[in-house]
């Protein structure tokens, strides 16, 4: 199937994204790291929903993303993992320091989050 050139970018950039997040991760840029994987899974699953020619959904939730292009409820559960690093890396709260709110462990982890999920809608087209 032929994509349409300007829905390819959109996969094509989720896939940088995450390349990005993996370059944050090795240089211990954690946060950074964190914040692109859940720019990636954005990007991606507004992707499929692009293809569905459903239209652009304006919104940086990813549960509600992927209610919306029927994702099963593992890949559901993983976003509600990553939806809130959106908002909690981005801003300061307090005293908070948003560059020292996630660890390496963490930033591990919302790799491997990000990596099935990206497999996931991978095999979506």
């Amino acid at each position: 199937m032929k994509l349409k050139p300007d829905l390819q970018v959109w996969w094509r950039q989720a896939a940088r994204d995450f390349s990005s997040a993996r370059n944050s991760f090795l240089s211990r840029d954690y946060y950074v790291c964190a914040l692109l994987c859940q720019q990636a899974v954005e990007k991606a699953l507004k992707y499929i929903h692009l293809q569905k020619e459903a239209g652009l959904l304006r919104t940086h939730d990813l549960v509600k993303l992927a209610k919306e292009v029927a994702a099963p409820i593992e890949i559901i559960q993983k976003c509600s993992e990553l939806s809130p690093i959106y908002v909690e890396v981005r801003y300061p709260e307090g005293k908070e320091f948003p560059a020292s709110k996630v660890n390496k462990q963490e930033a591990e982890y919302i790799l491997k989050l990000t990596q099935e999920i990206l497999r996931w809608v991978k095999k979506q087209h």
